[in-house]
């Protein structure tokens, strides 16, 4: 991974006051709010061996690193990051050439509130497309995850010099809009790997810009995306998520965490179009009901991870549908639906035998009774959380712990718990880390 991180040198070769630097060397400039990269067009000549000292004898002035091959620096320099590989592109003409080695840039990182994202965007791409005039074919992964100043002018540049990008990440960089994602998804067509949580003008993702209009499966070209995050678009509504299921067939992995205005109907159309989902998160999007999870279980044995989280409408007849359809499920979060009951836990582990991990944390009428049953049926189970799970008392972790010896995790923060309770899965489940509230219990 490549990362560049603010404040960061100038970026391509020396800047215009090197002292070793030629007289005649090209040089042009882009300021990123405190910081400068050159840009030098030709690389130096002069600096040959930059570790020597005048006042040693000729023949002890070579570094010993410079008998080091071509391959032993490359293998060393993918292990630095993007600010420390444009250092040493700037020591000397052989560091330069190894450093810019297009196997180095198949990554780019950038972080930094105050980085001027668009500008480095822009000479690194230019910088890499030297010897492919107005193409970079080695980046195949873009990550400017936090970089507030990011506009969709630098995902253009992105677009129109990337042709083989697979990987975008642009979490949390609001300023974004449906144009810039546009240009990527319908410039990049092997783009799998798109991040846009928190970009909160990221409404929908099309290959036309008139997002009302729909492709089908069988008509059109489509978008490849196999994983999409879109946490925390909070505009995004139900005919955004059509047009996205639409264009984007071959979903796996889909995360909709807090996109708080999605009802029942979007997740109707998403299971139309995108059957081969294997994740999906809808945590607090509050309109979601069991009607919803009625939809999503027509997803069947493929669906391997689901988050409902917060969903206040969930009952044990939504969660019935999951049991009853879905029983290649290995993680269920259903934290803070107050609607399950022991009767819902009864049916999830008498049908999901394959379940590792299930968090039912805030749900007050799950009781010991619906514990005995996750005990009997899921031995599979590996994490396990009841944090405020009023109705939980002792009874109920001792059994849980007489049966699944493979539990590592155990949370029951906020419960009722007795000290015997605690030793007696600690000393069953010897790999169990339990976090808990009593401070009797160490």
């Amino acid at each position: 991974m490549r990362t560049l991180s603010t404040p960061s040198p100038a970026l391509i070769l020396p800047p215009r006051s090197s002292p070793g630097m030629l007289n005649g060397s090209s040089t042009s400039s882009s300021t990123f709010g405190t910081e400068t990269i050159a840009m030098v067009h030709t690389p130096p000549t002069s600096l040959t061996h930059p570790q020597r000292s005048l006042r040693q004898p000729r023949d002890l002035q070579g570094a010993p690193i410079d008998i080091l091959p071509d391959h032993a620096f490359l293998q060393i320099f993918t292990h630095l990051p993007t600010n420390q590989l444009c250092r040493c592109a700037r020591v000397c003409r052989r560091w330069y050439n190894l450093a810019w080695d297009p196997r180095l840039w198949r990554t780019i990182r950038l972080m930094g509130d105050v980085l001027h994202v668009d500008r480095a965007l822009r000479v690194l791409t230019r910088r890499l497309c030297q010897d492919t005039p107005n193409v970079c074919l080695t980046l195949e992964t873009v990550v400017v995850s936090g970089c507030r100043r990011l506009t969709d002018r630098g995902l253009y540049t992105v677009a129109q010099c990337c042709p083989e990008l697979r990987h975008l990440e642009v979490a949390g960089c609001y300023n974004v809009s449906n144009e810039a994602v546009f240009e990527v998804v319908s410039r990049c067509p092997n783009l799998e790997h798109l991040d846009v949580s928190g970009c909160s003008k990221v409404t929908c993702i099309s290959l036309t810009r008139d997002v009302s209009v729909k492709l089908s499966p069988l008509h059109g070209q489509q978008i490849s995306i196999r994983y999409l995050d879109m946490t925390d678009c909070f505009a995004l509504e139900d005919e955004g998520l059509h047009t996205i299921a639409a264009h984007c067939t071959q979903l796996t992995h889909l995360y909709l965490r807090r996109c708080v205005r999605l009802t029942d109907e979007g997740l109707r159309f998403l299971v139309i179009y995108c059957p081969s989902v294997r994740e999906l998160s809808v945590s607090d999007c509050r309109f979601i009901s069991d009607f919803g999870l009625r939809e999503i279980a027509k997803l069947e044995g493929r669906l391997r991870y689901l988050s409902i989280a917060h969903c206040g409408r969930i009952t044990d007849v939504g969660v019935r549908y999951i049991a009853k359809y879905c029983n290649r499920l290995r993680y269920l979060n259903a934290r803070g639906c107050e609607g399950l009951t022991d009767h819902g836990i009864e049916h999830l582990a008498k049908n999901c035998l394959k379940l590792k991990s299930l968090d039912i944390g805030k749900c007050p009428l799950v009781s010991d009774a619906g514990l005995e049953q996750l005990a009997l049926n899921s031995f599979n189970l590996k994490r396990l959380s009841l944090k405020s799970c009023e109705s939980i008392t002792g009874r109920g972790l001792q059994v849980v712990a007489a049966n699944c010896f493979d539990l590592q995790l155990l949370n029951v923060q906020d419960c009722d718990v007795p000290l015997e309770a605690l030793r007696f899965v600690k000393l069953h489940c010897k790999r169990c880390v339990i976090e808990h509230t009593n401070p009797a219990f160490f």
